[in-house]
């Protein structure tokens, strides 16, 4: 599904991924742990396409994404990725002069060229699955932070990607919403939908992923089913990192 090889990313002299190599198999859960400023976020952006890198590869099925490929000149490529990779951020990214419901109808609208007759029944029956049914006609202004996101994800599942990157989904959340918004994408989870996951939150890291990679200064430093990781790691890296997250 996705296959990250040897990814490269600077920024000027600053190398913020430094070879970076994963897989993601259909069905699977991939969660990435890590202290701030390792490049997790970065490398979402680089697998969507969002920003170019230096060095390495990124394949998504049968797509290839190299190094030095740009926004310009390659608008109607990104966009046939962007229809198999949905991307939930961590601040919603809705689109304040519409409503609910046309928020998550837009992906089908203007990616996939449906009519609002088509894409209607879908995204009622995705608010329904997120539990926000009845804010189809509220304004994205008056939903609390978790139900925006909850919209956010109704959105990008709304034109049916093969895989959904989240980055940092619940960052900006009370502890209340987090809760919310991790009970939808727990039940995505078991849904079978293929997923990459920048998080922290480590109860949901230990339930749900099906493998955990931890990330630090630009690299991949160890990768593994959660028992491991959390109750045998290898690395010292590891170790440290899940210290400090149990002090916090």
């Amino acid at each position: 599904m996705i296959v990250v090889e040897n990814l490269v990313k600077s920024h000027g002299k600053t190398k913020v991924l430094d070879g970076v190599t994963l897989t993601v198999k259909p069905g699977d859960v991939a969660v990435v742990l890590g202290p701030s400023g390792g490049g997790k976020s970065t490398l979402l952006r680089c697998i969507n396409g969002l920003e170019p890198f230096q060095g390495g590869t990124v394949r998504v099925g049968d797509m290839t994404l190299e190094a030095g490929l740009s926004q310009h000149g390659n608008t109607a490529r990104l966009v046939a990725l962007r229809r198999r990779v949905g991307m939930v951020f961590q601040q919603f990214n809705l689109f304040a002069n519409m409503n609910v419901l046309q928020n998550v109808m837009a992906g089908p609208r203007y990616a996939l060229g449906q009519s609002a007759e088509q894409a209607e029944p879908t995204a009622r029956q995705l608010l329904e699955r997120v539990g926000l049914s009845d804010k189809a006609n509220a304004r994205v202004e008056d939903l609390s932070g978790g139900q925006q996101q909850r919209v956010a994800i109704a959105r990008a599942l709304a034109v049916k990607p093969e895989v959904i990157l989240f980055d940092e989904p619940t960052s900006a959340l009370d502890p209340r919403t987090a809760g919310e918004v991790l009970s939808v994408i727990t039940e995505l989870a078991r849904s079978g939908q293929t997923m990459l996951v920048v998080t922290h939150a480590m109860g949901f890291a230990r339930q749900v992923a099906s493998t955990i990679h931890i990330m630090h200064a630009g690299r991949v430093e160890e990768s593994g089913p959660p028992e491991q990781i959390f109750d045998a790691p290898t690395s010292a890296v590891t170790r440290a990192f899940l210290a400090q997250a149990r002090q916090s």
